[in-house]
């Protein structure tokens, strides 16, 4: 395996490169269908919205970050400010809704594949199944990937994307009064949905509740992680924004509206001109999206292991967690019980109407408690952590916000979601009370918190999806300047 250093001090381009690692993944695959189901061509309000609530939230965490500068996240500004228990309840959400979450790539790679093979309920669970103990296997066998490898994968994973754009663009630009009549109306059945399709696109925008930023290791860290949270997230909305555009453009929303996969269906239309290039384009996109979400889905549960892993060693989380494999050295009692959870809670969501939304929704709920508690210790940790603070740092605007928005996604997820949230919640109670040993685990912990670990954490961030790509042209600038590289990787036993 590849052991990391870091040759120089983290820019705020390499900062903002984390920032849309830890967000874009295969999300956009998933929540794009939602808008156009609930909204129409509105939904691109809600893009901006959903990414301008992502930023403050985001911002709530850096200022905890300020004031507590520890790993862990916001558990470690929930134990800090109110107690053991009350990290633990934290935590436990943050694990729950990345455990959700893991329940809804399955779905979503069913719904793909169906484009090429229509299955029934009883094979499709069994591909459900195949998928994810394929996930278990290789998090616990270790998957070794190479530099090259992983840009053949990044490449696999964007270029359909990229293909989706091109054709898309040459089809406005062709028939611009075709695509500009997809936008009308604008608001086809009113505002009813706009809460539900506020929540599910939020969720596209999760993932820097665990992200790692490595605060000692960044040039002028207190200037430049608020300013790449913004621009990472104004990228992350570009993208997304640009993409649902498009989508509007060559397809009218009420055909979007229906389908499950709505980038297949775009690409279809806009290559509709040609029954071979259609074939060929739809092919593409299709296989770009099932490698798409089953490399999302690994890193989550990659994510998800870890996070259970760092709870424990916090004394959080039982211990199961933290039990690493002799031989492959990964957690793997926690990847087969997150495994083996996360797949019941597949098959349930593809046996209910509207399972998809279900899960995200009841994943969003999960993050908005976890945020709430994030925006509100905010206050605690100033009082018991005072230091020096910038005027960004120092301001209430932005945690009122954080508190303020997260309270509006929590109360738009909507009664179910809500009451299976609150249950996922009690469940954690008996857990803490019987299992969980209340005090940190040393070695493991100061394993957790090495210089080596968070970097080796940083990079796997940075080397994600649309971040491995900015990744290289950020080396082609650094090459044409001359400056040194930021991350040396070499092999080790």
């Amino acid at each position: 395996m590849s052991k990391v250093k870091l040759q120089s001090q983290l820019t705020l381009f390499d900062v903002t490169n984390l920032v849309v690692g830890a967000i874009i993944g295969a999300d956009i695959y998933v929540a794009s269908a939602f808008g156009a189901q609930y909204l129409g061509p509105f939904s691109l309000v809600v893009w901006v919205i959903a990414g301008a609530m992502a930023i403050v939230i985001a911002l709530c965490f850096a200022q905890c970050a300020s004031l507590l500068p520890k790993v862990g996240g916001p558990y470690a500004y929930a134990k800090e400010a109110w107690g053991q228990f009350s990290g633990f309840i934290v935590g436990w959400s943050l694990w729950l809704a990345e455990w959700v979450s893991l329940a809804v790539f399955p779905l979503a790679f069913v719904e793909y594949l169906s484009v090429y093979v229509k299955l029934s309920p009883i094979p499709q669970i069994l591909v459900e199944g195949a998928f994810v103990l394929f996930l278990i296997a290789s998090n616990i066998f270790g998957v070794k990937s190479a530099g090259r490898t992983n840009d053949v994968l990044t490449l696999v994973k964007l270029a359909p994307l990229i293909l989706f754009i091109v054709v898309s663009v040459g089809f406005v630009i062709f028939h611009p009064a075709v695509a500009a009549s997809h936008f009308s109306p604008l608001l086809p059945s009113g505002l009813g949905g706009f809460g539900l399709a506020l929540v599910l696109i939020f969720w596209a925008y999760a993932g820097f509740e665990i992200s790692t930023i490595p605060a000692e290791e960044i040039k002028d860290a207190k200037k430049t992680i608020p300013r790449a949270i913004v621009l990472g997230l104004a990228i992350v909305t570009v993208f997304y924004l640009v993409t649902n555009v498009l989508l509007f453009g060559v397809t009218p929303s009420a055909v979007l509206a229906l389908s499950k996969t709505p980038l297949t269906t775009a690409t279809g239309t806009a290559l509709s001109w040609n029954r071979s290039a259609l074939n060929v384009g739809v092919a593409i996109v299709g296989v770009g999206a099932l490698v798409s979400v089953a490399g999302s889905d690994e890193s989550g549960m990659i994510g998800t292991s870890r996070l259970g892993y760092a709870l424990a060693a916090d004394g959080l989380f039982p211990s199961v967690f933290a039990k690493i494999h002799a031989k492959f050295k990964t957690p793997y009692l926690g990847i087969i019980i997150q495994g083996v959870t996360a797949f019941i809670a597949a098959v349930y969501g593809g046996l209910v109407s509207g399972g998809l939304s279900i899960l995200i929704a009841t994943s969003v709920f999960l993050l908005g408690a976890a945020y709430l508690a994030t925006a509100l210790s905010v206050f605690w940790l100033r009082k018991k952590c005072p230091g020096t603070q910038s005027r960004w740092e120092a301001t209430s605007v932005i945690p009122v916000l954080g508190i303020a928005f997260s309270v509006i996604l929590i109360v738009l997820c909507g009664v179910v979601q809500i009451a299976m949230g609150v249950v996922l919640l009690a469940v954690g109670i008996p857990i803490y009370i019987l299992y969980t040993p209340k005090k940190e685990l040393t070695e493991l912990k100061n394993a957790l918190l090495s210089r080596e670990a968070i970097l080796e954490r940083a990079y796997r961030q940075e080397d994600r999806f649309l971040a491995h790509a900015l990744r290289h042209l950020k080396r082609a600038y650094r090459r044409l300047t001359g400056k040194k590289e930021t991350w040396q990787t070499e092999e080790k036993d």
